[in-house]
C-alpha cells in the first residue's frame, strides 16, 4: 500500500510538498509566537499551529508570491484563533467547585447543624468502653500524638494505638447505629 503523509518529503502532488515547505519555513516562528500569546501552553499552541496550516491547506494559500505573502496572514489567522478560543472560554460560564458553592452563594453554614452533630458524636462516645473514651480524648480532643497520649495515660504506646483502632471502629458502629453514615 502507497501512503503518503500530508507535506511529507514523498508527497504526490505539489501542493502537498508547498505546505510541507510552508511549514518548515515559518512554522518555527509561528509556533514562538503562539506560545508567547498562550503562555507557554505548548499543547494549545500545537492545535492552533496545525489549525493555522489547515486553513492554509484550504484556502490553496501556500505560496508566497509578489502579490500577497503567507507569513502575516498565517500570524493573523494564529492570532484569530487564539482570541476567539479566548472568547469562547470567557462567554462559558465560570465553574463553581464542589465544596464551595454555597458559600459562593452567600449561605453561611447553619450552626445549628454543627450543633446538632455534635450531640449525635457525645451520644455515640457514651456507647464506647471508658478506656476507649480515654484514649479518643487524649488523641483526638486533646491533640496529643500517640506517644504523648501513652504517657498520658501510663500506658505502652502500642496500646494506644490499638485502643484508638478499635475505640474509631466502636464509634463508627455507634454512629451507623443512629442512622449517621
Amino acid at each position: 500500500m502507497n501512503m503518503s503523509v500530508i507535506g511529507s518529503a514523498g508527497a504526490a502532488t505539489p501542493e502537498e510538498r508547498a505546505l510541507r515547505d510552508l511549514y518548515l519555513l515559518h512554522g518555527p516562528a509561528l509556533y514562538s509566537y503562539v506560545l508567547r500569546m498562550l503562555s507557554g501552553d505548548t499543547h494549545r499552541t500545537e492545535d492552533v499551529v496545525q489549525e493555522t496550516l489547515l486553513r492554509c491547506w484550504n484556502k490553496q494559500n501556500l505560496v508566497d508570491d509578489e502579490e500577497m505573502s503567507v507569513r502575516p496572514w498565517m500570524f493573523r489567522v494564529a492570532r484569530n484563533l487564539v482570541i476567539d478560543a479566548h472568547r469562547a472560554r470567557a462567554k462559558r460560564p465560570q465553574e463553581v467547585g464542589g465544596a464551595t458553592w454555597v458559600s459562593e452563594l452567600g449561605v453561611e453554614a447553619d450552626h445549628v447543624d454543627r450543633m446538632l452533630s455534635s450531640m449525635v458524636v457525645q451520644d455515640a462516645l457514651q456507647t464506647l468502653t471508658p478506656a476507649h473514651r480515654e484514649v479518643l480524648r487524649a488523641t483526638f480532643f486533646a491533640g496529643h500524638s500517640t506517644q504523648q497520649a501513652a504517657s498520658a495515660l501510663g500506658v505502652p504506646q502500642g496500646t494506644v494505638k490499638s485502643r484508638v483502632y478499635y475505640a474509631l471502629r466502636s464509634l463508627r458502629t455507634a454512629l451507623e447505629g443512629q442512622g449517621v453514615r
